[in-house]
């Protein structure tokens, strides 16, 4: 099986950052000055105040670690003859092995596209992982039945292209067993 090997798009990374860095800028002045964003919709400061502290947090951990892929000198996505080598997201487990993968299926977010992966093996890559992370991968696991996930987000590569990809290759190894 020929190796591929998709880089990380510094493109989308930056485009990443800049709008983490417009919705922390925004959840800021929703916290200092929650007065100047009533409406007749939203009322209360303190629903503007909590919606302020909730964007500066999930959009600034969005924007360092899209800062962090800026800088990362590992490939986005491998794709060989043991499995998957994930490096595309928070969440990346690594080697996923195409002997544990049992089933691949889309999954959406907003318009955010990724990819399902099923797996025989979901505790050990629950159980090799620790922190923030095991977090994001055990309400993966509670959301869609797997923690493992695929986005295209940070790759130089679309996301029909990488389904594509993945579910041929996915289909050859199945053949092969």
């Amino acid at each position: 099986m020929i190796k591929i090997e998709i880089p990380l798009s510094k493109t989308k990374n930056i485009l990443i950052i800049l709008g983490a860095l417009s919705f922390v800028t925004l959840g800021v002045l929703f916290v200092i000055t929650p007065e100047t964003f009533i409406s007749p919709l939203i009322k209360s400061h303190q629903v503007i105040i909590i919606a302020g502290i909730l964007s500066v947090l999930l959009f600034g951990t969005a924007g360092v670690y899209a800062m962090k892929k800026l800088f990362d000198k590992q490939v986005g996505l491998i794709i060989d003859e043991d499995g998957i080598i994930d490096n595309t997201n928070a969440s990346s487990v690594g080697l996923i092995k195409w002997a544990d993968i049992t089933d691949i299926k889309t999954g959406q977010i907003a318009s955010t596209k990724f990819l399902l992966i099923y797996s025989s093996a979901s505790d050990f890559y629950l159980e090799k992982a620790k922190g923030f992370k095991r977090k994001i991968l055990e309400g993966n696991n509670r959301m869609y039945g797997t923690p493992i996930s695929i986005t295209s987000s940070t790759l130089k590569c679309n996301f029909s292209d990488l389904e594509k990809l993945i579910n041929e290759r996915f289909d050859k190894q199945r053949n092969k067993l």
